[in-house]
């Protein structure tokens, strides 16, 4: 199983003293941590460090790591703009990138979507239409692309891909609707769980429909905290300064675990068995100073 890091990026931990070039310090030292991928987010309600941007500064001081999105919200950007993004980030690493990619959160992104102008309606559509343009143009296709929402007569020419066909592109959802898509149109699945059930029937729907392979990935919160009050406690605060819910809500929906070292990873082994194979650790604080002392033990915690 591999493992990657997603580095904080959000308004929070900038109000909080953390600089854009110590993400870039982050990435280099998840690297020599041994970790197998770094990664960010990306979201207009929280304004942070452009995903894209950051994603350049970190291929040009790292060497070995995947470098992805966790997720991506496409619909936000011109889709033949960001195509060009990605396709210039490709060849920056040297084919290291991979796109983590979501239709937005019903509740919380409908904002984002005003923002920029972008029809909330059909976003799963629109979602879909916009990574197959992707492949289109990533292919060295100029022609027409026609698909449910977006539609062009003619494409511009674009060169060609470090990795053949462009970097991959992975599903960041868990809707009945969105496991079938998966299999059919992405090159991997980035759920959240609570259930380590939930995501072992949700792996075997898709691999009952899938007509490519799919990288089996998770996205994990996780805290290094030996004291049960304490750890319940902190995870408390993190939902709440970082969601504005309580941790009670957020743990319905998303896979959470805070614990001693033995314990966070027992329960990733449990995602390991259900068939995860690239796990996503978002380390459940925004306190640079606490970020920067829980890497290490959460790395020296993970199961190898």
């Amino acid at each position: 199983m591999k493992f990657g890091l997603v580095v904080p990026t959000y308004r929070s931990i900038l109000d909080a003293g953390r600089t854009a070039p110590e993400m870039v310090a982050i990435a280099v030292e998840a690297e020599r941590l041994g970790l197998d991928s770094v990664w960010v987010g990306d979201t207009l309600a929280k304004t942070p460090i452009d995903p894209l941007t950051l994603l350049g500064a970190f291929a040009a001081s790292t060497e070995r790591v995947t470098l992805g999105t966790a997720a991506l919200l496409p619909a936000l950007r011109d889709p033949l703009l960001s195509a060009n993004a990605i396709l210039s980030l490709d060849l920056l690493s040297r084919g290291r990138i991979t796109l983590g990619v979501g239709a937005g959160f019903a509740g919380r992104s409908e904002p984002e979507f005003a923002f920029t102008r972008v029809p909330w309606e059909r976003r799963r559509a629109r979602l879909d239409d916009i990574v197959a343009l992707w492949r289109h143009v990533w292919s060295g296709k100029s022609g027409p692309f026609h698909g449910e929402v977006l539609r062009y007569d003619a494409l511009p020419e674009y060169p060609e891909p470090h990795r053949p066909g462009g970097p991959p592109v992975w599903l960041a959802a868990f809707t009945p609707g969105a496991l079938e898509r998966a299999g059919r149109l992405y090159d991997g699945w980035l759920p959240y769980p609570p259930d380590v059930a939930d995501y072992a029937d949700g792996l075997a729907k898709i691999r009952e429909t899938a007509v490519r392979p799919v990288t089996p990935a998770l996205f994990a919160t996780v805290l290094i905290e030996d004291d049960p009050i304490r750890a319940r406690e902190r995870l408390e605060y993190y939902a709440q300064r970082n969601y504005g819910v309580p941790l009670d809500f957020v743990e319905k929906i998303q896979m959470q675990i805070a614990g001693s070292p033995a314990q966070v990873a027992d329960k990733l082994r449990e995602y390991q068995e259900a068939g995860a194979e690239h796990v996503l650790i978002r380390i459940a604080t925004q306190e640079p100073a606490e970020f920067d002392e829980q890497l290490p033990r959460v790395v020296d915690a993970l199961p190898r």
